[in-house]
């Protein structure tokens, strides 16, 4: 049930969470929070009035996770991120403008990966960011396919090294025309 056995590093939390444009971002999305290692940084610098959406497969993890981390702006629910655009929907939630993924697509049949990340595609703002982490790059090619815009990082310290994919449905910036 878990992406990996040894928690994410500080290294590969910051890498990742540095990038983000963390003033504009009011719902954030997170697939597979497990313990919470990337959710109680996340809580540190979301802005107070920004909503964090936890959704966590495994109902062990949902129970500690609402056990142990009272914020506000947190919301976890159980369920897969195959099914976001339900789960947010009750809330009046019907895009996000940063979802976080760890799941191990690896282990997931291609059907299922494909529509996990067309369902992510559909609830990601017009300039929203997803950001995948994995410790392969078998996933790379479903987000091409998925995102016109896939940017690639690393890094190597964290056990294991990962890789990082930041896709949105629009390249990032657009070049006003030359005249």
């Amino acid at each position: 049930m878990l992406g990996s056995a040894i928690p994410s590093s500080r290294f590969l939390i910051n890498r990742i969470l540095d990038s983000l444009d963390w003033p504009r971002i009011r719902i954030m999305v997170e697939y597979g929070p497990g313990v919470g290692t990337f959710t109680r940084e996340i809580l540190r610098r979301l802005r107070p009035d920004a909503s964090l959406i936890a959704i966590e497969l495994n109902l062990d993890f949902v129970d500690f996770l609402r056990g142990s981390l009272s914020d506000p702006r947190l919301r976890v629910l159980h369920g897969s991120a195959a099914d976001v655009r339900n789960l947010l929907s009750p809330m009046q939630l019907r895009q996000a403008d940063c979802i976080l993924s760890g799941i191990p697509y690896t282990v997931l049949s291609p059907e299922a990966r494909r529509h996990i990340l067309l369902e992510t595609r559909q609830v990601l703002s017009r300039d929203g960011l997803f950001v995948v982490y994995q410790y392969t790059r078998s996933v790379l090619p479903d987000l091409r396919r998925t995102f016109p815009s896939v940017d690639l990082d690393f890094e190597p310290l964290n056990i294991l090294p990962a890789r990082l994919f930041r896709c949105r449905k629009q390249p990032p910036y657009f070049s006003a025309p030359v005249r």
